[in-house]
């Protein structure tokens, strides 16, 4: 039997988390990635089950989730549908700082499952460096600031409520400001429908605002001061949950290529493919992989839920980890599963193509190799970007 990941343990989240997989999200994965579209109906779906606030704080009146639980949600959702997990993804990790710093409606309405956030970070102009922003935010009367930026990749585009924004400070040193901006100012323009490789029905578009009219409530935490809040809020929940997102979708890929192992037959031999040594050895190998990288995972929510001195590490490493077994274990799949792996009804191709997109998401391998690499060494993880 393959491993469960634990599902959520938050009130009256369980049994409706089933149900929502099992009857829409299920379902619908094959049609969104056909199609592309967003999937409003799973994510409304998850609204009604509770899960949209399940990591905000039960004094806004959320569910109290932590994060080994949220990794549970995302990890099953992942196999199933791997665009309505990454919505869901980019939802918690702008969740993480909105619950925090962001206004009381947000905060309510995201807590009872009626607002929907993600994060607005890459830009055209530094791409993947999130920690560089661009966009700058001016001052435009009074208690009034004129934000311009041209964001890229922003999931949910044109589907969430809010954009967790990121800018230059508005008047203090520092690298960057965050704000919580509503989708529908003015100003604001999602520029395409996503057509793409894989997690067709993210709706990940470029976003870009000229003169975005916000008051300076409007600011999640001190200006100047939103590297640090994402370094010490939204990082480690993307990057940790980005890992769960890469074992969701490995676990299913060895899961249909252990179906097709045990349900295709060489005739003339009289035997399974599973009966083969050498398909037998390439599935161990690729399983080993997989729970390693599970225990992986397990131990750096341990270390973040404990405060060890090695969590920050391993949250850096976590991802990186995630992206590139996932991206093994899916080549393997193709390669076991043959020709019957390019026809869409096994489900592998899918997989396939959802697997490789974390290796590019900001901090993409490459990065997060360079920041484990100075973080190890004892070198500032940015050099001089703070």
């Amino acid at each position: 039997m393959s491993p469960s990941s634990e599902v959520p343990s938050a009130p009256a989240t369980g049994e409706r988390f089933e149900a929502v997989l099992r009857d829409t999200v299920g379902p619908l994965a094959e049609e969104i990635d056909r199609s592309g579209r967003f999937p409003r109906e799973g994510v409304r779906a998850l609204a009604e089950a509770g899960l949209l606030g399940l990591l905000s704080s039960p004094e806004n009146g959320g569910a109290g989730g932590d994060l080994r639980q949220a990794a549970g949600v995302v990890e099953r959702l992942a196999g199933t549908c791997g665009s309505t997990a990454m919505v869901l993804l980019m939802h918690y990790a702008a969740t993480t700082v909105v619950d925090r710093h962001g206004p009381e409606d947000a905060r309510r309405d995201i807590a009872a499952g009626s607002h929907l956030s993600t994060l607005a970070f890459s830009e055209r102009g530094s791409r993947s460096h999130f920690w560089a922003p661009g966009s700058t935010a001016t001052p435009d009367g009074a208690g009034a600031v004129c934000l311009d930026a041209e964001k890229s990749w922003v999931t949910s585009a044109g589907e969430a409520d809010s954009y967790v924004w990121s800018s230059r400070p508005l008047r203090a040193d520092g690298v960057m400001s965050l704000w919580l901006v509503p989708a529908g100012s003015a100003g604001i323009d999602v520029r395409g429908d996503y057509d793409g490789f894989g997690l067709r029905g993210n709706a990940s578009s470029p976003v870009t605002g000229k003169g975005v009219s916000v008051t300076e409530t409007a600011m999640l935490g001190d200006d100047g001061q939103g590297l640090d809040t994402a370094l010490g809020l939204v990082l480690p929940c993307f990057l940790v949950l980005s890992a769960a997102f890469s074992l969701g979708v490995t676990q299913a890929l060895l899961d249909l290529t252990a179906r097709h192992l045990t349900g295709t037959r060489l005739e003339h031999l009289g035997q399974s493919l599973a009966e083969q040594p050498i398909p037998r050895q390439e599935y161990a190998r690729l399983r080993l992989r997989a729970d390693a990288l599970r225990s992986f995972l397990d131990a750096t929510l341990t270390a973040l839920d404990t405060g060890l001195p090695e969590a920050q590490l391993r949250v850096l490493q976590v991802k990186a980890l995630a992206a590139e077994t996932a991206a093994e274990v899916a080549d393997g799949a193709m390669r076991l599963c043959g020709g019957s792996a390019f026809r869409r009804d096994l489900g592998v191709e899918r997989r396939f193509r959802d697997a490789l997109a974390a290796r590019v998401m900001a901090p993409t391998t490459e990065a997060l190799h360079d920041f484990c690499g100075r973080a190890g060494l004892g070198l500032p993880l940015f050099g001089d970007a703070r």
